[in-house]
């Protein structure tokens, strides 16, 4: 059985502008996976590295790696999903800016009865994102001091409430104001503007010289090199992207010279690389989700046939928490 259905792929590396809205035949699902009609879909940074080609993929591709929905086939071999099911998943293959996709049935997770679908599909690849970084990456304790750059981002918002959950104290950075309040309302002890201020200086400030314990890095050239200012002696510095992008070669003599520093380059596709490790994540996940620890902050939705928009305003820096496609 073939479903047409509509999908936002790409033929050529470029600005929001190659971003096209076109018609596709999904067929039924092979051995291993299932058939899933999107109810929602996650826009993520990574998906601007995917259309500009700074991640190298093959095309012609749909693009979009979060998505949550209904199961309406399964292959036979399949056992532990069924049709009907609400699912989610954060992963490779990339193809989530669809109405109708296939995936492999062992990289998709069941949302749960207290997590709806517009939430599943904004926290899965943000949220276990934060859990990774801060229970895994390095984790976090009570009393732990942590620097989070773009604290009012998709990521951000979850992690430091997580984070304030944990017991540690939390200095974000943001670039305007108004994310400085937004920071400032999930979990945020401390907010610096570094469009305003130095936060080298400021976490030097806040920390009377102590420094952090772990500096979560998610913005890469502009902030890498300060980052390794903000950690104390054989502190650990986790760039997990590069929104401003890549950063240079780093000369590993600095490590020593700041204090045996630890530096991790961690991606999520390592940390659930297997089933089990991705059941963990999103369980633990779900938990503080629909416990309200972690509170999902949906600012923006987009009908899914104008992302290319939605691109806009993502690299712009003009959107705050999640955004949601709408099939």
């Amino acid at each position: 059985m073939t479903n047409l259905t509509h999908a936002i792929r790409i033929h050529e590396h470029g600005g929001p502008e190659v971003m096209r809205w076109e018609a596709l035949e999904v067929g039924a699902p092979g051995p291993g996976e299932v058939r899933i009609r999107h109810t929602a879909i996650g826009l993520n940074y990574i998906d601007t590295y995917h259309r500009s080609g700074l991640y190298n993929i093959a095309l012609p591709s749909v693009l979009g790696r979060e998505g949550a929905g209904i199961v309406d086939a399964v292959a036979s071999d399949v056992l532990d999903i069924a049709v009907g099911d609400r699912v989610a998943y954060a992963s490779s293959p990339i193809g989530a800016y669809a109405e109708v996709r296939l995936m492999p049935a062992h990289r998709v997770v069941k949302i749960p009865a207290n997590v709806t679908d517009q939430q599943a599909a904004s926290i899965m690849l943000k949220g276990m994102t934060a859990q990774y970084l801060i229970r895994r990456t390095y984790r976090v304790k009570p009393g732990d001091t942590i620097l989070f750059h773009a604290a009012a981002g998709g990521v951000g918002l979850m992690l430091c409430q997580w984070v304030k959950h944990l017991g540690a104290t939390v200095i974000g950075t943001v670039g305007s104001n108004e994310k400085a309040r937004l920071a400032s309302a999930h979990g945020c002890d401390h907010v610096i503007n570094y469009s305003t201020e130095d936060f080298v200086a400021r976490v030097a400030e806040i920390t009377e010289g102590k420094k952090c314990d772990v500096v979560y890095d998610g913005v890469g050239k502009d902030t890498f090199l300060k980052s390794l200012d903000c950690v104390r002696p054989r502190g650990l510095v986790a760039l997990f992207g590069n929104a401003s992008g890549k950063v240079d070669p780093l000369d590993l003599g600095l490590l020593a010279a700041k204090g045996s520093l630890f530096v991790s380059r961690p991606t999520l596709d390592t940390y659930v690389a297997t089933r089990e490790d991705l059941v963990a994540t999103a369980d633990e996940l779900f938990d503080v989700v629909g416990r309200g620890v972690v509170k999902v902050e949906i600012n923006q939705t987009y009908p899914l046939r104008e992302a290319a928009q939605a691109h806009r305003d993502l690299e712009a820096r003009k959107t705050t928490g999640s955004t949601v496609l709408l099939p």
